[in-house]
């Protein structure tokens, strides 16, 4: 009897657990409680794009001036080059001007008077060399430096000696003994001069 009671009850308990599991169904077998991931929100995803084209403007600009920075770095130096190119070479050069000049400059006014006409024509010939090698190299932007009465200037000047001399401005050149050049803005060799003292303040 009692046996059969209890295959009753164990009948009753398989159905009682489906019956359970029908009423309350797994989680597996549920939908996600939570909502899929949308698109973006429109007014969000707009400002994003603002941001990245001002940030891509913001680089192509500077990529720009860099550019045009280079550029006009590359034009100043082929410039100079240019112009500066030949410095070594007539700094050279200056010397074989010296010297024509030295040789001028060895005939005393007087003495020249005295010459026989093959010596004077010499001695000109020896002035329009000078000259004309100057004009060949105010091509290249070399310029004689016009130091004579002019106010010393350390950038151009190199002073040898200070002479007195009351009736001048204190500091005016008042003897070049080597001329002085420029190349462009640049100079080339300054001019050896003597500069006067005593005088009143430029």
């Amino acid at each position: 009897m009692s046996d059969q009671s209890n295959a009753g009850n164990n009948a009753e308990t398989p159905r009682k657990g489906a019956e359970e599991n029908a009423a309350h169904p797994s989680s597996l077998s549920q939908p996600s409680a939570e909502a899929p991931i949308g698109e973006p929100e429109p007014f969000s995803e707009l400002e994003n794009l603002y941001q990245e084209n001002a940030s891509l403007k913001d680089k192509l600009l500077r990529a720009m001036a860099e550019a045009e920075n280079v550029r006009r770095r590359a034009e100043k130096e082929v410039a100079d080059a240019k112009l500066y190119g030949v410095t070594s070479l007539a700094r050279e050069m200056l010397a074989f001007v010296d010297n024509l000049r030295r040789a001028a400059e060895s005939v005393p006014a007087e003495a020249r008077a005295a010459l026989d006409p093959v010596a004077a024509t010499l001695l000109d010939g020896i002035g329009v060399i000078e000259r004309d090698f100057l004009s060949r190299l105010a091509r290249y932007g070399v310029k004689p430096i016009e130091a004579l009465g002019a106010k010393f200037d350390p950038n151009l000047h190199e002073a040898l000696y200070e002479m007195p001399d009351e009736t001048k401005p204190a500091g005016t050149v008042a003897q070049v003994m080597e001329q002085g050049y420029t190349i462009g803005e640049r100079v080339l060799r300054p001019a050896k001069v003597g500069v006067t003292r005593g005088g009143p303040k430029a």
